[in-house]
């Protein structure tokens, strides 16, 4: 997989505040270490560990083999030793290769152990498609994570979250796995002045609306913002909102937007089958049917494997173009129906 070429001096962008959140973990806590593949000499797949081996050094940038299992479960091991590791992974798709260690040890050992282990354990995930990286490099699987407890999955989608998600996943005793979409690498803007920390509970609403929620994350987040801009040229108000952390889900906020726009509608690059969009209409269902003026609705990913082709790949994915029709759809007097 290429590594991204740097962008033009000046230009801050979702790279730019992966990598200052990595530098600054690095610099102010000597536990803190990053682990990976091609992280040190090559710089990562993506550029975002780009320059830190010169500053850090090869203790502290560990450059592993390509073998998941074997570097996840030395995170693993490390965070039960009292070290705050941070191991990145290529992209998703590989992380099937550390299952056992994900999800048999470091989601279960504090519930095992009646809480006298931790394992203060960051994962850093490529997920999500966009970029023609073909099946096996491109799917969206924070979903099947989110169904597991004794994780904690955050999905970063602007450059604040970005830059201070990391932070506070290191600050917490548990295991967190943060869904950094590869389509937002070089997605540009600025840090919000003065903000020094953000939590990981909490959604938050982008852009404000009285017709209809859309309620996304990562990537689709954006596609949703995009056709928020286009549905107000139509008098259509659509408010969004950014779940951020996927476990646990922010009820409270997706039940305050859905009763104050009385439709909401689920973007999910996963598929729809068992998605994290599925889970969601139902939480909206139990608890705020009443409040409901039409049924809730999904988009997700078509039910293939991501292809290659890029007019293939657009087809398979969420659009704003989609976004926008499912919404007119949830307006009509059918009710969406």
């Amino acid at each position: 997989m290429p590594n991204d070429a740097p962008e033009p001096a000046g230009a801050l962008t979702y790279r730019d505040a992966v990598r200052e959140a990595l530098s600054v973990a690095l610099r102010e806590d000597p536990r803190v270490f990053l682990m990976g593949e091609d992280i040190g000499r090559y710089g990562g797949s993506y550029a975002v560990s780009k320059g830190l081996l010169a500053t850090f050094g090869p203790e502290r940038i560990r450059d592993t083999p390509l073998c998941e299992s074997t570097f996840v479960g030395a995170g693993i091991g490390a965070a039960l030793g009292g070290m705050r590791p941070i191991v990145e992974v290529m992209t998703v798709n590989f992380s099937l290769l550390a299952l056992d260690q994900i999800v048999n040890n470091a989601a279960t050992l504090s519930h095992m152990s009646g809480g006298q282990i931790s394992v203060p354990l960051v994962i850093r995930l490529a997920t999500g498609a966009g970029r023609q990286l073909g099946a096996q490099h491109s799917h969206s699987l924070e979903g099947w994570y989110a169904h597991i407890p004794g994780l904690r999955i955050a999905a970063p989608a602007t450059l604040d979250d970005a830059r201070f998600m990391l932070a506070a996943a290191l600050a917490l005793p548990d295991p967190v796995l943060l869904f950094e979409h590869l389509y937002l690498y070089n997605m540009e803007g600025t840090l919000t002045e003065g903000l020094e920390r953000v939590d990981l509970e909490h959604a938050a609403v982008r852009r404000t609306g009285r017709d209809v929620s859309l309620i996304s994350y990562g990537w689709s987040l954006h596609k949703c913002l995009s056709a928020a801009a286009d549905l107000a040229k139509e008098g259509i108000e659509a408010e969004v909102l950014d779940l951020r952390t996927l476990r646990p889900l922010d009820d409270a906020a997706i039940m305050a937007s859905v009763r104050h726009t009385r439709r909401a509608l689920i973007v999910d690059e996963g598929w729809r089958s068992g998605s994290l969009a599925a889970e969601i209409a139902t939480r909206i269902v139990e608890q705020a049917f009443y409040e409901l003026d039409a049924p809730v609705a999904r988009l997700c990913s078509a039910e293939v494997p991501i292809p290659y082709a890029k007019h293939l790949e657009d087809a398979a994915l969420p659009s704003p173009q989609r976004i926008a029709a499912a919404v007119r759809a949830l307006l009509a007097p059918s009710g969406g129906g």
